[in-house]
């Protein structure tokens, strides 16, 4: 057993602690200076993940362990801008209500000075394993500035993690054609006796891949060969990778950076999708299928998923975009996770579905049946800004329709999702939604005679879910405080055959 894995031996075989202890400490007293400010802002989420202060972006080390569910991210915890990244911590029971715990890592060693990038974790003998990235900047081009190695910490508690002094864990990249300064956000999962990680990748003319390494025991780790590479309109990188099999097919889900706009689709910054297929272990090799986005509105990057207690595969991503402007950096804090997710397969789609658990934050329930909407309607109770909307439409006798969110008629204000049944189009438009980036986003659905939507709206988002998870649309949006009204639009007839809202309790502390 490797002796940062031994239990009977803690702490040894780790670097010294005092100097990793005192910047996770600096950065904690500085967060709980600054977290009952940024908690009593008006665009704070009330039930989504947010850094407590500073900056928050890709979720890691999703996972299990002692019972108890672990989300860490990139954080930032002295600015509300991208900066020197930690690893900010969040726990929780049931995947709903969250705790905010100590920072977990910190950038203290050589290897990992200028940040602790992305990663996952695993649970090993008793103990929370994670694996993240150690970043360092060279000076030099953009593409050659930097030096990116595969590091190692570890904790007894879940709590405090330690780095052992055999770190790093994989040193340089393979060769070939392999870049060999953008390795990075290692994703870990067991398979048989093995453990095998995927990395995000490039090659040396900015193709973006995936490489796929083994290791007997997380410590020795042996690299196996480019599990995907892209080809055509597919990214000069591919970013934080995650390989798991749902329903005996490999899901290969992954952040493409640089893929080009093609008609409706792949309008922001950067994507995140998925391919299905099959691995072969031993050489290596994903036989995998079309390339499909995983969510059709604006804010949704870097997905990281793990199997929960109930044997369900969950998905968090962060719910902001890269060089988006955030309006709540004024205020000191910037970023936020997603609801979880549950991810489920018909034939060669996934479908992504709230938690069901999310249904025990619902209070002061309204419902309402065979509601007709000629022209526009607003229901007065139906109206909020952290609610949850469920819904079931006849739209058999209309073919444009849609759903205003977060209205505020004084000041202009809406957030619009429009739906042609002739063109089988829905269009998420935020154009009018208040501060922050505007904008529309289109995808394609299947529309029949009726339609059922289910909407979470929380102070500053929306997340959209169509069909039972056949179309999700994510954005953030900056309105008013008096926004909260919600009306109903057509330009024929439309039913509203099932409409239920419920208020939405705060989730996190």
């Amino acid at each position: 057993m490797p002796r940062y894995l031994n239990a009977d031996k803690k702490g040894s075989g780790t670097v010294p602690a005092k100097h990793q202890n005192d910047l996770r400490r600096q950065a904690d007293e500085f967060i709980a200076k600054q977290k009952e400010k940024v908690s009593s802002h008006p665009w704070y989420l009330q039930y989504h993940v947010m850094p407590q202060a500073g900056w928050m972006n890709d979720p890691n080390g999703f996972s299990c362990f002692n019972g108890e569910y672990h989300l860490f991210y990139q954080h930032h915890p002295y600015d509300p801008t991208w900066g020197l990244m930690h690893w900010g911590h969040v726990k929780s029971k049931d995947l709903v209500h969250w705790e905010h715990l100590p920072v977990a890592l910190a950038p203290d060693e050589e290897y990992d000075r200028d940040g602790c990038f992305s990663g996952s974790a695993i649970e090993k003998d008793g103990k929370h394993v994670l694996l993240y990235t150690g970043n360092v900047w060279k000076e030099g081009d953009e593409d050659n500035n930097l030096i990116q190695v595969q590091a190692m910490a570890v904790s007894d508690d879940g709590i405090y993690y330690e780095k052992p002094v055999d770190n790093p864990v994989i040193s340089t990249a393979p060769k070939g054609d392999i870049h060999p300064f953008h390795f990075r956000d290692p994703k870990v999962w067991q398979h048989e006796d093995d453990y095998y990680m995927v990395l995000g990748s490039k090659t040396k003319s900015n193709t973006g891949q995936v490489l796929l390494y083994r290791s007997p025991d997380l410590l020795e780790w042996e690299f196996v060969a480019v599990m995907a590479k892209g080809a055509g309109n597919f990214g000069f990188m591919w970013e934080c990778p995650d390989l798991f099999d749902l329903d005996g097919k490999d899901i290969l889900v992954m952040s493409p950076q640089g893929v080009e706009p093609e008609g409706d689709d792949y309008h922001n910054l950067h994507q995140s999708g998925y391919v299905m297929g099959k691995l072969d272990y031993a050489a290596g090799k994903l036989d995998y299928g079309a390339f499909h986005m995983l969510d059709h509105g604006f804010d949704f990057y870097a997905p990281q998923t793990t199997i929960d207690k109930k044997g369900r595969r969950i998905l968090i991503a962060w719910m902001d975009m890269w060089e988006s402007k955030m309006p709540t950096q004024n205020a000191g804090y910037a970023g936020a996770m997603t609801i979880p997710r549950v991810v489920t397969r018909k034939a060669d789609k996934l479908y992504l579905t709230p938690l069901p658990e999310l249904k025990n934050l619902r209070e002061n329930g309204i419902a309402h049946q065979q509601v007709k909407v000629e022209g526009e309607t607003s229901l007065p109770e139906v109206a909020g800004d952290c609610i949850e909307l469920e819904m079931t439409l006849d739209i058999s006798q209309t073919s444009e329709f849609g759903i205003k969110l977060r209205v505020d008629k004084a000041a202009g204000q809406e957030t619009v999702l429009q739906f042609n049944k002739d063109t089988g189009l829905v269009v998420l438009d935020r154009n009018h939604s208040g501060e922050g980036p505007g904008g529309v986003r289109k995808a394609s659905l299947e529309m029949a005679d009726q339609l059922d939507v289910q909407i979470f709206i929380d102070k500053s988002s929306v997340e959209i879910f169509l069909n039972g998870g056949e179309r999700v649309m994510t954005a953030r949006i900056y309105p008013t405080e008096q926004a909260k009204e919600v009306s109903f639009f057509t330009d024929k007839s439309l039913t509203l055959v099932s409409l239920k809202k419920w208020d939405l309790k705060q989730a996190i502390k």
